[in-house]
């Protein structure tokens, strides 16, 4: 996918966010943990398997990636469309020689960025946290990402039926998860999964060797050989008469979003209408309602209160509300896919709203 002209199309947008911004460079962070290494993916076509990595893109010029060199293996290197790889001791010593005295947004300087190479930074450049920015500027899809993204898809609602399939009350979570990871990496994630079995009124993360109940929620999430994250879920057993209300207004939610994901809605238009079923129910909403994804787990966009930002046509965003009951237990969290069309929100899965 990530060919000569989908590259060019990725730098081109996010300079001109730099541009914008008044940024001379911008360094993208990515760390081998599941979820964070995705934005240099994006910036490089290489994946990140151990440790760390930066791409560094200058408003005019050649891109660079470095690595530390302390771990000399850290992916398939020969996969990267940049020609400059560097492999130093402290990488953020190096960065600070090359781009000492510019104005230098970083992607992932909260989270991501190891604490010594800010350190080696600080003071050197002038340093414009640009995590949000960075995310709205590839927050669209190309084509040949929806292509991915579709694929990732595919393979998560796949995945569900095999755990699905697998699943019983008795049955530890490993039993039941392990023949979908089995397949989810037999498709090509790999790595890139982050999947967990929830189970009981509060949804508590159940132990490997622990046997379900008779209700649960298998939260999958993952991303397919493109990689791009996706998260594909549905409650499975036998609901409470709590959880069956819920249902009710997840049903409404899955048809309120089909209308307002459309481009130039806010985010936070969005929220208030996929919230409604719920909060008039007088429940309350805990886990973010929504989010970009791509190929990091959580981008900006969130699809929440007070966010303005206004869709686009193929936005992608994992939607999931998460609705507590008024004892603070009781709740009921299921996850999907969509893509924004000039005709409204696409749920990718094609799976209906129920409890299977």
């Amino acid at each position: 996918m990530e060919g000569v002209s989908e590259a060019a199309r990725r730098y081109a947008k996010v300079r001109e966010a730099m541009a914008r911004d008044g940024l001379d460079a911008v360094v993208v962070s990515g760390s081998e943990y599941s979820g964070f290494e995705g934005a240099v993916t994006y910036m490089s076509g290489f994946t990140i398997v151990h440790r760390y990595a930066y791409v560094v893109l200058p408003l005019e010029g050649d891109p660079a990636i470095v690595f530390p060199s302390e771990a000399r293996y850290v992916g398939e290197h020969g996969t990267t469309w940049i020609d400059e790889q560097v492999f130093v001791d402290r990488p953020g010593e190096w960065l600070a020689d090359r781009l000492r005295g510019l104005r230098v947004g970083v992607y992932g300087l909260d989270y991501v960025m190891t604490v010594r190479d800010f350190r080696a930074l600080d003071g050197a450049v002038e340093l414009v946290p640009w995590d949000v920015e960075f995310d709205l500027a590839r927050a669209v899809k190309s084509d040949a990402e929806l292509e991915s993204v579709r694929d990732s898809v595919r393979i998560n609602t796949q995945g569900f039926h095999v755990f699905r399939e697998h699943w019983a009350p008795g049955r530890s979570a490993a039993e039941a998860m392990a023949p979908a990871e089995e397949y989810f990496v037999g498709e090509g994630c790999g790595r890139l999964t982050m999947n967990m079995v929830l189970q009981g009124p509060e949804f508590l993360l159940a132990r490997n060797d622990a046997p379900l109940g008779e209700f649960v929620l298998p939260s999958l999430e993952i991303a397919g050989p493109g990689g791009h994250w996706v998260e594909v879920s549905r409650a499975l057993g036998t609901p409470g008469d709590e959880e069956r209300r819920m249902l009710e207004a997840y049903q409404e939610y899955f048809e309120a979003a089909k209308g307002a994901m459309r481009p130039g809605t806010t985010a936070h238009d969005v929220h208030r209408a996929v919230a409604k079923g719920f909060v008039d129910r007088g429940w309350h909403l805990g886990h973010v309602t929504g989010h970009s994804i791509g190929m990091t787990m959580i981008e900006f966009p969130k699809i929440g209160e007070g966010v303005e930002t206004e869709l686009e046509a193929n936005m992608v965003f994992s939607m999931h509300p998460h609705v507590i009951g008024a004892d603070g237990r009781t709740c009921l969290y299921m996850q999907d896919t969509w893509l924004v069309t000039a005709d409204g929100g696409v749920p990718l899965a094609g799976l209906p709203m129920q409890i299977f």
